[in-house]
């Protein structure tokens, strides 16, 4: 089986290992958010697509969920001692490596895709993990703060400010130019199933999703998604600031109808949010909470189950629609042949009565 995941960060994360776990013979591609992407004491940092490889790669931090685990921070109080910023993203020895040797292959002329994939070739996550494209995009937000209305770096809003000033706007800077990475609308093309995991639908699948082709492709596939928000909260992290920028409420249907039934086929929801409902988009209540990698894979299942159920009822319903059109192609070819027996009639009348 081929399955395409969209994903951010760490509860995009977490769901792929339990994704991982549930379907070990298929062959499965992420397409990580870039959004988040930062240049920071000249390094490049690419906070989702680590999150995913350390975490499938088994070096994640599991307390924090991010970073590395068993990690040091001697480079960063050496930067703090210089007075050099920023001082609010934590960047641990170890994790440098990864971002010197990224940003050394980009500055070699490789493309992001081709990076990852190299960085990929240590870790081993058992998935393919391509960016959602491999020109520059950044996140930025607007806010009205005592420095007046300005637009910053989304890690500043979200790690420095904690969503503290409410978001006034959400822009994916340089997504009109931006073009999906190799292979992203190949692997969507050849999907049997496409899910989408619990992460942000705001900043990390949204983000994805703005990447021009991408929202098209995944429409013409089964795509099953799992709610991101149980009981009007967010699972993990400040979905909910994310979504009021938007206009949209922190509710399990409000981001149903965000996605809209031209993308998703199915949609898990936890099951104090059962009753939720969109014509077009079959939806099942389950517990949604992943509280380990069994209770991760469990949700996982049953996203693969409903979408292979619904890609099945798609076969049939394309079948029978099938066996309609021959049967009335068979009906034509009938009248015609009917048609040409009573023209052969007349004609043999005719040259009898001649």
């Amino acid at each position: 089986m081929r399955i395409v995941s969209l994903a951010g960060g760490i509860g995009g994360a977490r769901f792929l290992r339990g994704l991982r776990a549930a379907a070990p013979d298929s062959e499965i591609t992420v397409i990580g958010n870039t959004g988040d992407d930062i240049v920071l004491y000249g390094l490049q940092v690419c906070p989702d697509l680590d999150t995913v490889m350390y975490t499938l790669g088994g070096g994640i931090d599991e307390e924090q969920g991010w970073g590395r685990r068993d990690e040091s921070h001697v480079v960063k109080e050496e930067l703090a001692a210089y007075g050099v910023e920023p001082q609010w993203f934590g960047l641990g020895d170890r994790d440098f490596a990864t971002h010197i040797v990224r940003t050394q292959m980009l500055r070699a002329g490789y493309p992001l895709s081709a990076v990852t994939e190299a960085l990929c070739a240590r870790w081993e996550p058992g998935v393919r993990l391509i960016p959602m494209t491999d020109d520059r995009v950044e996140t930025h937000v607007v806010v009205s703060d005592e420095l007046g209305r300005r637009a910053i770096h989304f890690q500043e809003w979200w790690v420095r400010m904690r969503a503290s000033v409410p978001a006034e706007r959400i822009v994916l800077v340089g997504a009109d130019e931006a073009r999906p990475a190799p292979g992203v609308l190949e692997a969507v093309a050849e999907a049997d199933a496409v899910i989408l995991p619990p992460s942000n639908p705001v900043v990390s699948i949204g983000t994805i999703l703005q990447i021009k082709g991408i929202r098209e492709a995944l429409e013409g596939k089964t795509v099953v998604g799992v709610s991101p928000i149980v009981g009007g909260a967010p699972v993990r992290g400040m979905a909910d600031a994310c979504l009021a920028a938007i206009g949209v409420e922190t509710t399990a249907q409000a981001v149903l109808e965000l996605y809209g039934s031209p993308l998703l086929d199915g949609w898990l929801v936890a099951e104090e949010d059962a009753g939720v409902g969109l014509d077009g988009v079959r939806v099942e209540a389950r517990p949604l909470i992943m509280h380990d990698v069994e209770a991760a894979t469990a949700i996982a299942r049953a996203a693969l189950d409903m979408a292979t159920d619904l890609a099945a009822s798609r076969g049939r319903a394309t079948g029978s629609g099938s066996e309609a059109a021959g049967a009335r192609n068979e009906a034509t070819g009938a009248r015609s042949e009917a048609s040409g027996a009573r023209n052969e009639a007349a004609g043999a009348q005719d040259e009898e009565e001649r």
